[in-house]
């Protein structure tokens, strides 16, 4: 169970969660830690493409993820010098651009308990793919919001990786 504390900023006062504000609005609204976020995503092994989140807010998330050289994939994608598939880079691109950051912000307008009975999933997207992500490599996806109304989450999204490389960017949408 999370405990809440009571922080007072001025005259009003907003819960905090293991140092995350926890907001207030329309009396259901939950600022999800990072964590939180992860726990609610509905991909899991071995079909879940992010290991940790390192930033999310309203506006934008960044999270990394280290593809698995045993993936099964890459037994049939290029046998002897394997490449990750560009629909499983787009899936990472849309897992967090628009599945973990419509969670959390899903979760700012409606509460937990509204995204535990809601699935957030990728719709369309248009991305330019420039380089490639080998087996072990580990990724940066990062991501920022271009808006969210009605459900609808459009994101602009990239993945790079350790070295700055960018690998493919572009604009994804789906339903928060």
């Amino acid at each position: 169970m999370t405990s809440i504390t009571l922080t007072t900023h001025g005259p009003r006062s907003i819960p905090e969660v293991g140092g995350w504000e926890v907001s207030k609005v329309r009396g259901v609204s939950t600022r999800l830690h990072p964590d939180e976020v992860l726990e609610l995503l509905p991909q899991q092994e071995p079909f879940r493409f992010i290991d940790e989140i390192l930033e999310v807010d309203e506006n934008h998330i960044v999270a990394r993820y280290r593809f698995r050289p045993e993936a099964d994939f890459y037994r049939g994608h290029f046998p002897g010098d394997p490449i990750t598939p560009g629909v499983i880079l787009l899936e990472s691109l849309a897992q967090v651009g628009v599945v973990a950051m419509g969670i959390y912000i899903y979760a700012l307008e409606f509460g937990r308990e509204e995204v535990a009975r809601r699935v957030a999933f990728f719709t369309d997207a248009n991305i330019d793919f420039s380089g490639v992500v080998k087996p072990g490599e580990q990724v940066t996806i990062s991501a920022q919001k271009i808006f969210f109304r009605r459900g609808k989450l459009r994101a602009e999204a990239s993945m790079t990786r350790d070295d700055g490389t960018v690998v493919c960017s572009g604009t994804i949408s789906g339903l928060a």
